[in-house]
């Protein structure tokens, strides 16, 4: 490989990263947008827009998808090369179903505000949508910086958010039972914190990648204690 075809092979490689990391702050942003949609009272704008920029998402998924695509057939990588491209292909199929379950949020807060706040359980989602957020940053930081700790550590934090989720299940069936009014608005933030929990989820999904990645090695399907041990060795 000549130095010139080696430095746009490097481009290529940095190009693809920066692309899966822009659509990972895309993905985030409606996150947080639709979280904070579900605190205002009566505007679904914000709603409106997460569910408009899906569109945007799945845009840059399939330039993504070209990318690798040109990469693998072109330039055939090898070694951690082919895992970087392996990963990003993985990852931003997860990030995709991210964008989803944020679209879910939206359009179940458009549901709650258009019909009226009335008998809406009073359920704290904030937490768990916090967590499910910073496990999202988490992952995105430890694929920029190759960092298999980091993404294990995103593992762990899923057992908090799984934690949360059958908590708020509890709260949801005693609305239910005490105050049968309360049956469709709970449905509907049962909808809203399953989404979050996937989130987590997928997110999960892109910190077992990363550490694959990194450490040429498949957790998927292993132990969070198992995972930060193969993260933390060189070997």
């Amino acid at each position: 490989m000549t130095e010139h075809t080696s430095k746009q092979y490097d481009a290529e490689l940095e190009s693809l990263r920066s692309r899966v990391l822009q659509m990972g702050g895309l993905v985030e942003n409606q996150i947080v947008s639709a979280i904070e949609g579900l605190n205002s009272s009566t505007d679904t704008a914000v709603f409106k827009e997460v569910i408009r920029r899906e569109a945007e998402v799945n845009q840059i998924e399939i330039e993504i998808d070209e990318l690798c695509n040109h990469i693998l057939a072109r330039r055939q990588p090898a070694a951690i090369d082919l895992r970087s491209v392996i990963v990003a292909i993985k990852m931003i199929r997860d990030l995709e179903r991210i964008g989803d379950e944020a679209e879910k949020v939206a359009r179940m807060g458009m549901n709650i505000v258009e019909n009226g706040k009335n008998f809406v359980p009073k359920v704290d989602l904030q937490s768990m949508a916090a967590h499910a957020i910073a496990m999202l940053r988490k992952v995105l930081d430890a694929y920029a910086r190759v960092n298999a700790v980091t993404a294990a550590e995103v593992v762990r934090a899923d057992l908090e958010v799984d934690d949360e989720f059958r908590a708020i299940i509890r709260q949801l069936i005693t609305f239910m039972m005490e105050d049968p009014r309360t049956i469709t608005r709970s449905i509907e933030i049962l909808f809203i914190a399953k989404a979050i929990e996937r989130i987590g989820d997928h997110s999960k999904n892109m910190s077992e990648h990363v550490v694959y990645m990194v450490r040429g090695r498949d957790v998927r399907h292993k132990g969070v204690e198992e995972i930060e041990v193969e993260a933390a060795s060189d070997n």
